[in-house]
Formats: structure tokens, sequence, C-alpha cells
């Protein structure tokens, strides 16, 4: 039992990590995807071998896949500190959104006032902008244009009487700073709005605690977190109450249905709760048997996880803060309560298409580009194609895999 990270025993519970051809890599293209564990390639295999069939009835395979669903909402609930009534599965969080902006809609009327930012995946903010076709009138949040970060005072600004809903991200894919969730919660609910939060980014970093964060839809995707290619969100209970059922109508009644039009792989749902073993066993693994709950577990492993992460991010941002001509969006700094590891940066000597190639060369995993950010990353300024390098790590890389990335752009940039 230890309070160190252990990392051969996490690297080891993930067979992209240990076994060739990929672990020649350096995985630095979680903010895109991260690497699963045994733990939900287990379910994956169970359900797709014995379950893969419609759940809700009587006969065995059915009833297994019923219960590995049931298992995985619960779990999910667990890890929000939510109740399972709250959490609801879809294909990815872009058609979750898309789904809840028809929701929303239905109950407002012409002239109600919606706030975006420019900070935003475009999951979170092209959905609500096409409600002004429909007369609702969408006020911009705008980062600013040299660091890419939001000011809360611009968003209090913003805020009137006819505030029905913000829309706002956890921890920007590209500008990765932690924004301030419950103050913007507060001044919301002020006015009777509600907030909508796009978590993908920074769940994989941080517990989310949503009683803690009085959001009333929180946005989350499974494949971002060690889990399926599967999108989830929490919604508040009385929210579910107040806004049009988008299921078949005969499931009006049906909470679980409402916004959920057609669900996503019902195996993809039973390995949800993958994610959940593999906390419950690193966590087992590094404070030993615990009778606290789930969420009480995860908040002390996550911890960990943050100040591992702080020492990864830390030289890397120190290098490019150095470096003349090299522009990091978001907050330079590596506290993990600050910034999320996504480190996105530009150079003005090198093309980012140009820095990508010498990373992949070094079998470096990356990227560059807009990350559908593409209003954030035209805001500052960048061509969005070619746009900012991206380099993002999660709780199971490396020291030495960071180096590897720093030995390249110390030649290249």
């Amino acid at each position: 039992m230890t309070h160190q990270l252990d990392l051969d025993f996490i690297r080891g519970q993930f067979p992209s990590l240990t076994d060739a051809p990929t672990n020649e890599w350096a995985h630095l293209e979680n903010a895109g995807g991260s690497y699963v564990p045994n733990q939900v390639i287990g379910l994956i295999t169970e359900l797709f071998s014995h379950a893969k069939c419609q759940p809700s009835w009587d006969f065995g395979p059915s009833v297994l896949a019923t219960e590995a669903m049931d298992r995985s909402r619960v779990v999910m609930a667990e890890l929000f500190n939510a109740d399972p009534a709250e959490i609801h599965f879809g294909p990815s969080t872009s058609q979750n959104t898309y789904v809840l902006a028809h929701a929303f809609r239905a109950g407002w009327a012409e002239g109600d006032e919606i706030i975006v930012t420019n900070q935003d995946h475009e999951a979170n903010s092209g959905v609500w902008r096409r409600l002004a076709d429909s007369g609702i009138v969408v006020r911009e949040w705008q980062a600013d244009p040299t660091t890419g970060r939001l000011d809360p005072a611009d968003a209090a600004a913003l805020i009137t009487d006819r505030t029905r809903l913000m829309a706002v991200t956890h921890a920007s894919n590209v500008a990765a700073t932690v924004n301030p969730i419950r103050e913007l919660a507060d001044m919301v609910h002020a006015v009777g709005g509600r907030i909508v939060v796009d978590g993908v980014s920074y769940a994989p970093h941080g517990v989310v605690d949503v009683q803690a964060l009085d959001c009333d839809v929180y946005l989350y995707s499974a494949y971002k977190t060690f889990g399926p290619h599967i999108g989830m969100m929490f919604t508040k209970a009385d929210l579910l109450e107040e806004i049009a059922h988008q299921g078949h109508y005969f499931n009006a009644g049906i909470t679980s249905t409402k916004l959920t039009p057609a669900g996503p792989d019902h195996a993809m749902i039973g390995a949800a709760a993958g994610i959940g073993d593999y906390y419950d066993a690193v966590h087992a693994h590094h404070f030993g048997a615990s009778a606290a709950g789930r969420f009480a577990r995860t908040s002390e492993l996550f911890d960990l996880f943050g100040t591992h992460e702080e020492a990864l991010m830390e030289p890397l941002l120190a290098f490019l803060r150095e470096r003349d001509g090299v522009r990091v969006v978001g907050a330079a700094e590596s506290d993990h309560t600050v910034r999320a590891p996504t480190i996105a940066f530009a150079s003005e000597r090198r093309s980012s298409a140009d820095v990508y190639a010498a990373l992949i060369e070094a079998k470096v995993s990356c990227g560059h580009g807009h990350f559908y950010a593409h209003r954030l990353v035209t805001a500052l300024g960048l061509e969005p194609e070619d746009g900012v390098v991206r380099l993002s790590a999660v709780h199971y890389n490396t020291a030495e895999e960071i180096e590897r990335a720093l030995a390249v752009l110390d030649r290249v940039i």
C-alpha cells in the first residue's frame, strides 16, 4: 500500500500502454481519447460475448444486459455524487446537447436569452447558437484574445432577468483553465436561469461533485475518461420535470427516456461501470481496503492523480514559457486546481503542422488544429486548420514521455 502513485501498477492495467505496437508511443493526445483499462475491456468482451441482445426481457442474456446497464447508471451516479435517475447515456456529447437544446427550447419564449462562450468545444456552443433562428437571443461571453481565458466579470455583465441558460465549459479542451462553475451557477440561478457545463475535458483530471457545483446539466464523454465510446450527462432532478420529453411519445412518463430518443449501444452502457471498477482497483492498491463510499474513494484518488499531473505539466510549461515567440493558451501554471494538463501552444517561427510532424516522427501521440474549439482558435488570431499543437497528459503518463516530447520541441522551436 502506497500513497505515491505506482505507475507500474497503473500502466499495467492498460494493454495499449504495455503491448506492442501501441506501447512504442508516448500517448499525449488523451484529450482526444484516453486509453482503456482491463476493467472496461473485460466488461465489453463479456457483454458482446454473452449479452449482446435487447435488454429488459426475462431470458438469460437479456437479464445480463439489463443488470449491466443498471449497474453502470448506479456506478456513474456515485462517481458524480448524483442519483441514478439523474444519469442519461447517449451516443456522444454532441448528440446529447442537440437533444438537450430541443428539450429546453420547448419551454422558452421568443426573446428569451441564453449565454454561450467562444471558448467551448462546438458541442456546447453551436447547438445553442442555432436557437437564434427560433427567436432566442444569444449572447456571447468572449474569451481574452491573447490568453484564451474567460473573465467571470464579463459573464455577469451579460446576465439579465431574461437569461434562461448559460452554456460553459468546466475546462476548455484548448485553454484548459478551470472555470469557476459554482460562482457562475449562483449568478445564473439568481435570475432563475440554468447552467449547462461541458465537463468532457475536466472530468479525466478532477472529481466531479454535481452537488457542490450546483450545475443543472453536466456533460461527460466516457471515452475521454478511460471508458467506452459513449456520452453521458447528469441532469438535475427538478430540471427533468421542466423540460420537454424527447423520447417516443408512449414513453413520456419514463424519466430515463426523456433525453434519450434512441439509446446508444447497450454493451457500451454496461461497460461504462468499468471506469468505476478501474478507480476502485487503483484506490485499493494505493490506500488499501476502505469503508468509504465510491465518491469519497474517488475524491481521494484524484488528489493523488492531480499531484502527479502537476509534476508532468511543470517541465513542459516551463519550457514553453521560456521560449520567445511561443504562446501558451490558458493559464501558464501547473497547479491542477487552476488548469488541466492539456497544453496547447503555437509558435511564431514554425507552423503547428511542422511541430506536430516532428513529434509524430518521434512517436509522440499528439494533434494540431482547432480541436472543435474553432471559435476560440479563431478569436486567438490563429488560422484554425493549422491552429495549435496540443499535448495532453493524464495520470498514467510518465516523466519520460514528457521528456521525449521536450527533446523534440527543443530541436524544432
